[in-house]
């Protein structure tokens, strides 16, 4: 083909980016997506605020197992929920609206 050479020329070569739930959790976070908590268990030192981000498509909730302690309205796809832990202690909470799904909190 008259005209074509053998180099890209000058457009850019950019990486692919990562589709928004191979993301990894940061400090303090636990990312709800298929199903599940991630990571399951998470452990932080007393005064630290934990905070749950929803990635999957169905609403859920975190809601702790000893009654009273924290529990989130349900959260949509992109919302989030925080929680101050002010005490050492293990925390365990589930989703309200899917009881299979469990995670904990271990306070130090």
């Amino acid at each position: 083909m008259a005209g074509m050479s053998g180099t890209m020329g000058s457009m850019p070569m950019t990486p692919p980016t990562q589709p928004a739930n191979a993301a990894t959790p940061g400090p303090n976070q636990v990312f709800i997506g298929n199903f599940a908590f991630q990571p399951a268990s998470l452990t932080v030192p007393v005064g630290t605020e934990v905070t749950w981000i929803n990635q999957d498509d169905v609403p859920h909730t975190v809601t702790s197992r000893q009654k009273g302690v924290f529990a989130s309205q349900a959260l949509d796809t992109g919302d989030h929920f925080s929680f101050h832990f002010g005490s050492a202690g293990t925390y365990a909470y589930y989703c309200a609206i899917h009881p299979i799904m469990n995670g904990e909190v271990i306070v130090r």
